[in-house]
Protein backbone atom coordinates (compact mmCIF):
# COMPACT_ATOMS: atom_id res chain seq x y z
CA UNK A 1 0.00 0.00 0.00
CA UNK A 2 2.82 2.23 0.83
CA UNK A 3 4.52 1.65 -2.59
CA UNK A 4 1.32 2.01 -4.24
CA UNK A 5 0.71 5.82 -2.77
CA UNK A 6 4.34 6.68 -4.01
CA UNK A 7 3.79 5.68 -7.02
CA UNK A 8 0.82 7.46 -7.73
CA UNK A 9 1.97 10.64 -5.83
CA UNK A 10 3.10 13.62 -8.31
CA UNK A 11 6.96 13.09 -8.90
CA UNK A 12 9.20 16.10 -8.73
CA UNK A 13 12.77 16.44 -10.05
CA UNK A 14 15.28 15.42 -7.44
CA UNK A 15 12.30 13.52 -5.43
CA UNK A 16 11.55 10.69 -6.25
CA UNK A 17 11.77 7.97 -4.12
CA UNK A 18 14.54 5.63 -4.13
CA UNK A 19 16.23 3.13 -2.21
CA UNK A 20 19.48 5.36 -1.09
CA UNK A 21 16.19 8.03 0.15
CA UNK A 22 13.99 5.56 1.96
CA UNK A 23 17.61 3.84 4.00
CA UNK A 24 18.87 7.66 4.53
CA UNK A 25 15.01 8.45 6.21
CA UNK A 26 15.70 4.69 8.24
CA UNK A 27 18.90 5.98 9.81
CA UNK A 28 17.85 9.64 10.25
CA UNK A 29 15.71 10.65 13.46
CA UNK A 30 13.15 7.92 14.25
CA UNK A 31 9.38 8.70 15.66
CA UNK A 32 9.25 9.76 19.91
CA UNK A 33 7.24 7.03 21.64
CA UNK A 34 4.18 8.71 22.43
CA UNK A 35 3.83 8.26 26.22
CA UNK A 36 1.46 5.91 27.89
CA UNK A 37 0.24 5.51 31.88
CA UNK A 38 3.08 2.82 32.49
CA UNK A 39 5.72 5.31 31.57
CA UNK A 40 4.09 8.51 33.95
CA UNK A 41 3.90 5.76 36.52
CA UNK A 42 7.53 3.71 36.31
CA UNK A 43 9.55 6.60 35.93
CA UNK A 44 10.31 7.94 39.70
CA UNK A 45 11.07 4.57 40.74
CA UNK A 46 13.42 4.12 37.75
CA UNK A 47 15.18 7.58 38.56
CA UNK A 48 15.65 6.65 41.87
CA UNK A 49 16.74 3.05 41.40
CA UNK A 50 19.45 4.72 38.73
CA UNK A 51 20.77 7.48 41.41
CA UNK A 52 20.81 4.89 44.44
CA UNK A 53 22.99 2.64 41.92
CA UNK A 54 25.08 5.92 41.56
CA UNK A 55 25.13 7.18 44.84
CA UNK A 56 25.99 3.62 46.42
CA UNK A 57 28.82 2.78 44.30
CA UNK A 58 30.63 6.05 45.02
CA UNK A 59 32.26 5.19 48.11
CA UNK A 60 33.38 1.63 47.20
CA UNK A 61 35.01 2.92 43.79
CA UNK A 62 37.15 5.36 45.81
CA UNK A 63 38.06 2.64 48.74
CA UNK A 64 38.90 0.15 45.71
CA UNK A 65 40.72 2.51 44.13
CA UNK A 66 43.35 2.36 46.92
CA UNK A 67 44.15 -1.46 45.98
CA UNK A 68 45.00 -0.26 42.84
CA UNK A 69 43.49 0.21 38.87
CA UNK A 70 41.98 -3.54 38.44
CA UNK A 71 39.69 -3.54 42.00
CA UNK A 72 38.64 -0.50 40.60
CA UNK A 73 37.73 -1.66 37.14
CA UNK A 74 35.44 -4.99 39.01
CA UNK A 75 33.48 -1.92 41.45
CA UNK A 76 33.01 -0.33 38.26
CA UNK A 77 31.75 -3.12 36.71
CA UNK A 78 29.75 -4.03 39.47
CA UNK A 79 28.09 -0.52 39.14
CA UNK A 80 27.62 -0.83 35.44
CA UNK A 81 25.77 -4.19 36.04
CA UNK A 82 23.33 -1.87 38.71
CA UNK A 83 22.20 0.61 36.22
CA UNK A 84 21.47 -2.25 33.88
CA UNK A 85 19.34 -3.48 36.36
CA UNK A 86 17.99 0.11 37.15
CA UNK A 87 16.97 -0.05 33.41
CA UNK A 88 14.90 -3.07 34.29
CA UNK A 89 12.70 -1.14 36.98
CA UNK A 90 11.32 0.77 33.55
CA UNK A 91 10.33 -3.23 31.95
CA UNK A 92 13.84 -2.27 29.19
CA UNK A 93 15.26 -6.03 27.74
CA UNK A 94 18.13 -5.99 26.10
CA UNK A 95 18.74 -8.78 23.11
CA UNK A 96 22.47 -9.16 22.28
CA UNK A 97 24.57 -10.55 19.30
CA UNK A 98 27.83 -11.16 20.23
CA UNK A 99 30.65 -12.26 18.01
CA UNK A 100 32.24 -15.75 19.13
CA UNK A 101 35.59 -14.00 18.18
CA UNK A 102 35.39 -11.04 20.75
CA UNK A 103 37.68 -12.82 23.67
CA UNK A 104 37.09 -12.25 27.08
CA UNK A 105 39.93 -10.41 29.14
CA UNK A 106 41.36 -9.04 25.79
CA UNK A 107 42.30 -5.33 24.71
CA UNK A 108 40.93 -4.04 21.34
CA UNK A 109 39.78 -0.64 20.08
CA UNK A 110 35.69 -0.24 20.40
CA UNK A 111 34.10 2.02 17.61
CA UNK A 112 30.02 2.27 18.42
CA UNK A 113 27.53 4.93 18.02
CA UNK A 114 26.22 6.53 20.50
CA UNK A 115 22.46 7.26 20.92
CA UNK A 116 22.16 7.90 24.58
CA UNK A 117 23.92 8.48 28.06
CA UNK A 118 22.59 4.85 28.75
CA UNK A 119 24.68 3.29 26.24
CA UNK A 120 27.85 3.05 28.78
CA UNK A 121 26.17 1.05 31.20
CA UNK A 122 24.64 -1.50 28.64
CA UNK A 123 27.93 -2.02 26.42
CA UNK A 124 30.43 -1.96 29.45
CA UNK A 125 28.46 -4.63 31.41
CA UNK A 126 28.36 -6.73 28.23
CA UNK A 127 32.16 -5.87 27.77
CA UNK A 128 32.71 -6.07 31.60
CA UNK A 129 36.37 -8.27 31.44
CA UNK A 130 37.06 -6.04 28.52
CA UNK A 131 37.04 -3.22 30.97
CA UNK A 132 35.95 -0.45 28.14
CA UNK A 133 37.30 3.45 28.87
CA UNK A 134 35.68 5.57 27.16
CA UNK A 135 36.15 9.24 25.96
CA UNK A 136 34.46 11.66 27.60
CA UNK A 137 33.96 15.20 27.50
CA UNK A 138 35.15 17.37 30.63
CA UNK A 139 31.83 18.54 31.97
CA UNK A 140 31.30 15.09 32.95
CA UNK A 141 33.74 14.82 34.83
CA UNK A 142 32.31 16.83 37.92
CA UNK A 143 29.38 16.52 41.19
CA UNK A 144 27.62 12.93 39.04
CA UNK A 145 27.87 10.49 41.86
CA UNK A 146 30.27 7.53 40.31
CA UNK A 147 30.52 8.33 36.88
CA UNK A 148 32.49 11.47 37.92
CA UNK A 149 35.27 9.94 39.70
CA UNK A 150 35.64 7.11 37.22
CA UNK A 151 35.84 9.27 34.57
CA UNK A 152 38.61 10.83 36.44
CA UNK A 153 40.34 7.90 37.94
CA UNK A 154 39.84 5.28 35.76
CA UNK A 155 41.98 5.57 32.86
CA UNK A 156 39.69 7.44 30.51
CA UNK A 157 40.18 10.17 27.98
CA UNK A 158 38.77 13.65 29.26
CA UNK A 159 38.96 16.10 26.66
CA UNK A 160 37.84 19.91 25.86
CA UNK A 161 35.84 19.70 22.41
CA UNK A 162 36.56 23.02 22.00
CA UNK A 163 40.63 22.01 21.72
CA UNK A 164 41.76 19.52 18.99
CA UNK A 165 45.06 19.52 20.11
CA UNK A 166 44.38 18.71 23.90
CA UNK A 167 41.42 16.55 22.79
CA UNK A 168 43.95 14.04 20.49
CA UNK A 169 46.49 14.57 22.88
CA UNK A 170 44.06 13.28 26.01
CA UNK A 171 43.02 10.06 23.76
CA UNK A 172 46.57 9.01 22.70
CA UNK A 173 47.97 8.95 26.06
CA UNK A 174 44.81 7.37 27.07
CA UNK A 175 44.95 4.47 24.63
CA UNK A 176 48.73 3.96 25.06
CA UNK A 177 47.77 3.13 28.62
CA UNK A 178 44.74 0.83 28.36
CA UNK A 179 47.05 -1.19 25.58
CA UNK A 180 50.07 -1.57 28.38
CA UNK A 181 47.65 -2.70 31.12
CA UNK A 182 45.41 -4.94 28.25
CA UNK A 183 42.10 -3.57 28.27
CA UNK A 184 39.89 -1.30 25.65
CA UNK A 185 39.25 1.67 24.56
CA UNK A 186 35.83 2.81 23.35
CA UNK A 187 35.15 5.51 21.14
CA UNK A 188 31.54 7.69 20.01
CA UNK A 189 32.85 8.82 16.43
CA UNK A 190 29.80 10.58 16.15
CA UNK A 191 30.82 13.01 18.89
CA UNK A 192 27.47 13.41 20.58
CA UNK A 193 24.84 11.49 21.24
CA UNK A 194 21.64 11.16 18.68
CA UNK A 195 19.21 11.70 20.64
CA UNK A 196 15.90 10.65 17.82
CA UNK A 197 18.13 7.56 16.59
CA UNK A 198 19.89 9.39 13.82
CA UNK A 199 23.18 7.89 12.87
CA UNK A 200 25.52 11.00 12.57
CA UNK A 201 28.16 11.41 10.21
CA UNK A 202 31.37 10.19 11.64
CA UNK A 203 34.78 12.18 12.67
CA UNK A 204 37.80 10.86 11.94
CA UNK A 205 39.97 12.89 14.54
CA UNK A 206 39.91 11.33 17.59
CA UNK A 207 39.58 7.81 15.88
CA UNK A 208 42.84 8.50 14.04
CA UNK A 209 44.28 9.38 17.22
CA UNK A 210 43.30 6.08 19.00
CA UNK A 211 44.33 4.11 15.96
CA UNK A 212 47.72 5.85 15.93
CA UNK A 213 48.46 5.38 19.66
CA UNK A 214 47.43 1.59 19.36
CA UNK A 215 48.90 0.09 15.96
CA UNK A 216 48.61 -3.58 17.52
CA UNK A 217 45.31 -3.24 18.66
CA UNK A 218 42.09 -4.83 16.28
CA UNK A 219 38.73 -3.04 16.03
CA UNK A 220 35.55 -4.00 17.27
CA UNK A 221 32.85 -1.92 15.81
CA UNK A 222 29.72 -2.43 18.68
CA UNK A 223 25.96 -1.37 17.31
CA UNK A 224 23.23 -0.37 19.61
CA UNK A 225 19.76 0.30 18.91
CA UNK A 226 16.74 1.76 21.28
CA UNK A 227 18.24 3.47 24.17
CA UNK A 228 17.54 6.63 23.19
CA UNK A 229 14.05 5.78 23.47
CA UNK A 230 14.25 5.61 26.78
CA UNK A 231 15.14 9.13 27.67
CA UNK A 232 13.94 10.78 24.29
CA UNK A 233 10.96 12.77 26.43
CA UNK A 234 13.82 13.78 29.03
CA UNK A 235 12.24 12.21 31.35
CA UNK A 236 9.01 13.31 30.90
CA UNK A 237 8.31 10.46 31.19
CA UNK A 238 11.00 7.68 30.50
CA UNK A 239 9.51 4.91 27.77
CA UNK A 240 8.29 1.52 29.35
CA UNK A 241 9.29 -1.34 28.06
CA UNK A 242 11.85 -0.45 25.59
CA UNK A 243 13.81 -3.39 23.82
CA UNK A 244 17.20 -2.26 23.52
CA UNK A 245 19.44 -4.45 21.01
CA UNK A 246 23.12 -4.54 21.16
CA UNK A 247 25.66 -6.09 18.15
CA UNK A 248 29.16 -6.63 18.74
CA UNK A 249 30.86 -7.18 15.42
CA UNK A 250 33.60 -9.46 14.77
CA UNK A 251 37.28 -7.94 15.54
CA UNK A 252 38.88 -6.04 12.60
CA UNK A 253 42.62 -6.79 12.21
CA UNK A 254 44.75 -4.15 11.43
CA UNK A 255 46.40 -3.37 7.86
CA UNK A 256 50.00 -1.63 7.39
CA UNK A 257 49.10 2.23 6.78
CA UNK A 258 45.33 1.75 7.52
CA UNK A 259 43.99 5.06 8.15
CA UNK A 260 40.87 6.22 9.86
CA UNK A 261 38.90 6.93 7.21
CA UNK A 262 39.07 3.26 6.20
CA UNK A 263 38.06 2.35 9.25
CA UNK A 264 35.68 4.29 9.85
CA UNK A 265 34.15 3.11 6.44
CA UNK A 266 34.49 -0.45 7.72
CA UNK A 267 33.02 0.61 11.21
CA UNK A 268 29.86 2.93 10.12
CA UNK A 269 29.13 0.63 7.60
CA UNK A 270 28.48 -2.70 9.79
CA UNK A 271 26.40 -0.15 12.22
CA UNK A 272 24.28 1.60 9.65
CA UNK A 273 23.58 -2.38 8.12
CA UNK A 274 22.29 -3.50 11.47
CA UNK A 275 20.24 -0.64 12.17
CA UNK A 276 19.15 -1.14 9.00
CA UNK A 277 17.78 -4.67 9.13
CA UNK A 278 16.43 -3.63 12.78
CA UNK A 279 14.45 -0.98 11.85
CA UNK A 280 12.76 -2.73 8.72
CA UNK A 281 12.14 -5.41 10.34
CA UNK A 282 10.44 -2.91 12.98
CA UNK A 283 8.29 -1.51 10.57
CA UNK A 284 7.50 -4.85 8.74
CA UNK A 285 6.04 -6.48 12.62
CA UNK A 286 4.29 -2.85 12.83
CA UNK A 287 2.30 -3.09 9.31
CA UNK A 288 1.55 -6.83 10.05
Amino acid sequence: MVTAAIRQAPEQDGDRPTAGNHEAKLLGPQPLPVAGPLDWLMTAPFVAAFWAVLIVFDLPQRIARLFGPRPHEIVVGCMLHGLVGALRVMGTSIEVERSPLVKPATAYLLVANHQSLLDIPVVGSLLFSNYPKYVSKFELARWIPSISYNLRRGGNALINRGNRRQAQSAISEAVVTAAERGVSMLIYPEGTRSRHGELRAFKQAGTQSMLDAAPGLEIVPVVIENSWRLLANNLLPAAWGTRIKVKIGDPIARNAGQDAGEVLDLCRTFISEALLEWRREERRVAAD
